[in-house]
């Protein structure tokens, strides 16, 4: 289940296979430039539908589309020139950036939203994972809740505004690739060998006139 790659060196076999898998509706943990994720391939319905289970999360907010570059979120989404250079000014890097959909995703990822979260990791992993694959990652933060058993120590804050997402606690991501281990569904863990650092990503909503901060995460806003 766990298989080791060096980051700067990735074996192409372990590629290969992490991207069959994908393909056939399997689930991947990768580490990436914030804390672990788990991914499913963009094209594969099945994938899709057992990382959502594997969530448990309803606001798709809190799911994100990994791209290898910047010429793929025109592809997927409505982006005009102030949002490219902004994008690509904080990119690749620890931002989520919500942007309108195009039909085409809303169909493909079954949305019920018109916006979606895409970003481009600053980590070699994912990326050479989603060139290999020749298609995005769909990806969720792995936390312990997606652990058998586990329960939250503390609620969810009851004045949390409408918009906000709510940051995940520290201690309920993942350092070592031996604590994903529990989490049912996940068909391979790509390990660097090295502990990741436990930090989410900045997510800003660009979908509408002006930027608006929904988590405060490992980017700095404003800029």
């Amino acid at each position: 289940m766990v298989e080791y790659v060096v980051p700067s060196n990735i074996d192409d076999r372990l590629l290969a296979r992490g991207s069959k898998l994908l393909a056939g509706g399997g689930l991947v943990a990768v580490p990436t430039d914030t804390s672990w994720s788990i991914v499913c391939s963009f094209t594969s319905g099945e994938g899709i539908k057992k990382l959502r289970r594997l969530s448990g999360e309803r606001d798709e907010r809190h799911f994100t589309l990994l791209c290898s570059d910047i010429s793929q979120f025109g592809e997927f989404c409505s982006l005009d020139n102030t949002r490219f250079r902004l994008i690509k000014r904080l990119s690749p890097g620890p931002y989520v950036f919500i942007l309108k959909t195009l039909l085409g995703t809303e169909k493909a990822l079954g949305l019920k939203r018109r916006e979606i979260g895409i970003r481009i990791p600053d980590y070699p992993v994912p990326l050479a994972l989603i060139k290999t694959l020749g298609c995005p990652l769909y990806s969720i933060t792995a936390k312990q809740g997606m652990v058998p058993g586990f329960e939250p120590e503390a609620a969810a804050p009851e004045n949390l505004e409408p918009l906000e997402l709510l940051p995940i606690p520290e201690e309920e991501l993942f350092e070592g690739s031996w604590e994903l281990e529990a989490i049912d569904g996940v068909d391979l863990i790509l390990d660097p060998g090295e502990e990741q650092r436990r930090i989410f990503s900045t997510i800003l909503d660009i979908s509408g006139d002006a930027v608006r901060m929904l988590r405060q995460g490992a980017g700095s806003w404003p800029v």
